[in-house]
């Protein structure tokens, strides 16, 4: 499960909770820059006038995987295929789009988009989309907002190490019960 994500743009750093296989960390890093490109197209989101800017990421592309039964060359290639995969993720650049309100000053958003001359209502870029549905403005109750602190701290980095060795020790796991053979059973709960 995911914990608190807090974001700070004075100091242009996040903090984040994250609980992984029983261990609770805490990802500490810079917060990404973007370099936004204002357009001239505006909104309504809720009471909201929204102006648009763009800008482009590099995210990995997400590997296919096949499923049935192939032959030895086809297993070969893709074993080949995997080695070269693992040595460097391929990248792909995708357009962000997001819709901030200049009538609220903040330079937040959601997730890690931040850096606007206002506050980001929404932002879309390939297959996802998050769009703010409530903001309360001055509310009665003073809201405290603290850094987490708890879980080991480490970049995010190497919270993806950590992940990327964790799978490669439960697909091994998962491969060797396979190569044992015998009446392996798995039942899943849904």
């Amino acid at each position: 499960a995911t914990g608190d994500y807090y974001k700070n743009t004075q100091t242009k750093t996040s903090a984040k909770e994250n609980e992984f296989s029983g261990k609770n960390f805490l990802i500490k890093d810079a917060l990404n820059t973007y370099e936004w490109k204002m357009e001239q197209e505006t909104k309504m989101i809720g009471q909201n006038l929204c102006f648009k800017a763009t800008t482009v990421i590099e995210v990995p592309v997400r590997s296919e995987f096949r499923f049935g039964r192939r032959n030895a060359t086809e297993e070969k290639e893709d074993e080949t295929k995997k080695a070269a995969a693992e040595e460097a993720p391929k990248m792909e650049q995708i357009i962000v789009t997001a819709w901030y309100a200049l009538d609220i000053p903040v330079s937040h958003g959601p997730g890690d988009f931040w850096g606007l001359p206002g506050l980001i209502l929404e932002v879309a870029y390939g297959d996802t989309n998050i769009l703010c549905t409530k903001i309360v403005m001055n509310p009665k109750d003073k809201v405290e907002i603290k850094e987490p602190s708890k879980g080991k701290e480490v970049s995010q980095k190497e919270y993806d190490e950590i992940i990327a060795e964790k799978m490669k020790e439960m697909q091994e796991r998962f491969r060797n019960e396979r190569q044992k053979g015998g009446n392996t059973h798995i039942r899943m709960r849904g």
